[in-house]
């Protein structure tokens, strides 16, 4: 069994798909409407065969996301080495995300940075 896709609701769906395609290497499919409900979302799928979707639509509550919370709290992107942990981890501070944390080595021996992404999303970059 594997897990298939994580999905993610957003209030600037096109901003949350420039970000996962630009930072992240996503590659992202052509959208989805639904006329009816005004449902919008895309697929970005990555290298490996892992896929997020994210999605909008009217009449969204958009509660604070506190980081000490209930439910999932990131989405971790393996990078492939602590230089490019580095280097992407240091565009997005430039960028004006906020860096939480690292790069550092975690005490259970991950290298590792955690960065405030979109809309107040935390993102995970390791190696």
């Amino acid at each position: 069994m594997k897990i298939e896709h994580v999905a993610m609701y957003v209030n600037d769906l096109e901003a949350a798909k420039n970000f996962f395609v630009k930072y992240l290497g996503g590659h992202s499919s052509d959208g989805y409407h639904n006329t009816t409900t005004d449902f919008r979302s895309y697929f970005i799928s990555f290298d490996d065969g892992a896929r997020l979707e994210i999605m909008n639509r009217p009449g969204m509550d958009d509660a604070a996301k506190s980081p000490m919370r209930t439910g999932f709290i990131h989405v971790a992107f393996s990078v492939g080495s602590k230089e490019k942990v580095d280097e992407l981890t240091q565009q997005l501070r430039a960028d004006g995300y906020e860096v939480t944390s690292g790069p550092r080595t975690t005490g259970d021996g991950y290298y590792e940075s955690c960065v405030v992404g979109i809309e107040g999303n935390q993102i995970e970059l390791t190696v």
